[in-house]
């Protein structure tokens, strides 16, 4: 329920909230004979806005051709401002700001506000896609190709105290060739053999994966960095990897490189593009054009892989 003072604020400044439009039922068309009948659609179904709606709205408007519910708050700042996020549309405002300057501005932005909620709409669509359930036949990105996982009991694998452990299990990495009978959408691909039993866990298997991407991680990135660090003139004294969940790589001056493990899903051109970036922080240690022209220097298409880098959707880990 809302507050005395939202109430009151509602009462001074809000415009009245209008129910909804009635629906206009189009007529049924009349059967034509041994024909099937149609279902009437009534105007508003065929015709409805598109609707984003914040799980913590307070206020609701109409943009464009879409009808927003938004999170409003009010706060010591000097302007309004409007903030897109994963839930929706947060708008703040000072404390003496007017409703109806508030919706003045959001219908100035209403074009930049929409599209912003369909972009944002269409990444979490496609991130909740990238839900892996670990079992036999699962399928993940390695270096830009799908490899599908097979919990094969034959290959050797030990217990340590009566339970598996990733790093004691044995995984195989097969090419079509070896294994030309599995395929993803009638089309071969990578296999991933892990000596697991059938009713290994779902955390067993993805354990045991994350695991094996993580050795292979360390391996590519050191083959990258090797190949690059020449050609930029610089050298590189210690690699680390990192899980952070924003952030894809990081260089200190002293020569440390810390990449994300999860870079591994992407095709090889997009990992070196961020050690390259990286490598040459170790010449350049800002984003001056100075740096931009140093990463093109060894990756002229730099900025594609970049918009790659940030637009993909990979797999969900936890």
């Amino acid at each position: 329920m809302r507050s005395f003072l939202q109430l009151a604020l509602d009462l001074f400044d809000a415009a009245p909230v209008q129910a909804p439009p009635p629906s206009i039922v189009v007529p049924e068309p009349r059967p034509e004979l041994h024909g099937p009948q149609q279902p009437a659609q009534s105007i508003t179904s065929v015709m409805a806005p598109a609707q984003f709606s914040h799980p913590r709205a307070t206020r609701e408007t109409r943009l464009c051709d879409a009808q927003v519910a938004y999170e409003f708050k009010r706060g010591k700042r000097r302007t309004i401002g409007m903030q897109v996020g994963p839930d929706g549309l947060v708008v703040s405002a000072p404390r003496w700001v007017p409703l109806y300057e508030v919706e003045a501005a959001l219908q100035e932005k209403a074009s930049w506000i929409v599209r912003k909620l369909g972009e944002m709409r269409e990444r979490q669509q496609r991130l909740d896609s990238t839900h892996i359930e670990w079992r036999d036949g699962s399928s993940f990105p390695f270096l830009g190709e799908t490899v599908i996982v097979v919990l094969d009991p034959t290959h050797a694998y030990r217990t340590v105290g009566g339970s598996l452990k990733a790093d004691d299990v044995e995984v195989v990495l097969h090419t079509d060739a070896q294994a030309p009978n599995l395929t993803l959408d009638g089309v071969p691909h990578l296999t991933l053999h892990i000596g697991l039993p059938q009713h290994a866990s779902t955390q067993q298997i993805r354990d045991t994966v994350q695991a094996w991407l993580m050795r292979q991680a360390h391996r590519v990135f050191t083959e990258r960095l090797q190949h690059y660090a020449p050609q930029l003139g610089v050298q590189w004294r210690k690699l680390s990897l990192s899980s952070a969940g924003t952030r894809w790589g990081s260089a200190s001056s002293d020569g440390a490189i810390r990449l994300n493990w999860r870079l591994v899903h992407f095709r090889q051109s997009v990992i070196d593009y961020v050690v390259a970036h990286e490598l040459s922080h170790l010449r350049v240690m800002d984003h001056s054009p100075r740096f931009w022209e140093t990463v093109r220097s060894v990756v002229p298409d730099y900025q594609s892989l970049r918009g790659e880098l940030r637009d993909e959707a990979l797999p969900r880990w936890h």
